[in-house]
C-alpha cells in the first residue's frame, strides 16, 4: 500500500468512496493557510481562502472603526462566488472525482496569473482577484466530493466537531485538518518575511502542481478497498 493509501486508510478506517483523495485534500488545507497568510500579510488584511473573516472584516471596515479596506474584502468575497459558482455548475452531472484534477488544475492556472500579475507590479486587486477565485475553486470541488471533516478551509464547524464529538476517526480527521491549516499559515508567515508575496505563490504553484499530478488516471471503480462500506456523501 502507498504512503496516500495508508493515510487514507488511518484517518478513513471504515472506508469512503472518495478515500484516495484523502492526502490531496490535507495538501490542499496546508495551501489554504499559505495562500490566506500570503493574502493578509501582502495584500493589505484581507483573506482569499477564510470568507468567514472576511465577512467579518468587511463589516469592520464598513463601521471605520479598523484599518481595514471594504473594497478589498468586498473583491476578495466577489472572486471567492465567481470561482465557487464556475466549479458548482461546471460539468453538474458529472462523478465528483473525475472533475478534482482538473478544477484544481485551473485553480493553478489562476494563482499562476495571480504570481505573474505580482511580478509585473499589476497592484494588489490583479493579484487577489484569482487567488480569490482559484480558492472558490477549490472549494466548490471539495464540496462535491463531500469528504466529512476535510473541507480544507472551514475550521469552525471542524472544531466543534472535535470537541463536542466522541474520540474516533472523525476527530483524528478533523485534529490532521487543523494542524495542517495552522501549518500552512505558519509556513506561509515565515515565507512571506524571507521571499515576499512571490516566494509563497511559487510554493503554492509547486504543491497545486502536485496534486494534480498526483491525483492520477481514475480507476475503474471509486470505492473503498477490502470490502468497507460506503460512507454517504455529506454536503
Amino acid at each position: 500500500m502507498s504512503s496516500g493509501g495508508r493515510v487514507a486508510r488511518w484517518l478513513f478506517p471504515e472506508g469512503h468512496r472518495y478515500a484516495r483523495f484523502v492526502p490531496l485534500l490535507l495538501a490542499l488545507t496546508f495551501v489554504s493557510g499559505l495562500v490566506d497568510a500570503v493574502s493578509f500579510l501582502g495584500l493589505g488584511r484581507v483573506f482569499v481562502a477564510n470568507m468567514t473573516g472576511n465577512v467579518v472584516f468587511l463589516g469592520f471596515a464598513l463601521s471605520g472603526v479598523a484599518q481595514l479596506s471594504a473594497l478589498a474584502s468586498a473583491v476578495a468575497l466577489a472572486g471567492f462566488v465567481a470561482g465557487a459558482v464556475a466549479g458548482g455548475a461546471w460539468r453538474r452531472q458529472s462523478e465528483p472525482g473525475e472533475l478534482f484534477a482538473v478544477l484544481i488544475g485551473f485553480q493553478l492556472l489562476l494563482v499562476a496569473l495571480a504570481l505573474g500579475a505580482q511580478t509585473a507590479g499589476w497592484g494588489r486587486y490583479a493579484v487577489l482577484v484569482p487567488l480569490a477565485c482559484g480558492m472558490g475553486l477549490q472549494n466548490a470541488v471539495v464540496h462535491r466530493l463531500g469528504v466529512p471533516d476535510l473541507t480544507t478551509t472551514v475550521m469552525t464547524r471542524t472544531l466543534t466537531g472535535l470537541a463536542v464529538d466522541r474520540p474516533g476517526p472523525a476527530g483524528l480527521r478533523r485534529a490532521v485538518s487543523v494542524v495542517m491549516l495552522a501549518a500552512g499559515a505558519l509556513a506561509g508567515g515565515l515565507l512571506h518575511a524571507r521571499t515576499g508575496v512571490v516566494g509563497v505563490l511559487v510554493v503554492v504553484l509547486v504543491l497545486l502542481l502536485g496534486v494534480v499530478v498526483a491525483t492520477g488516471p481514475r480507476p475503474r471503480r471509486e470505492g473503498p478497498a477490502d470490502g468497507h462500506p460506503r460512507l454517504p456523501r455529506h454536503g
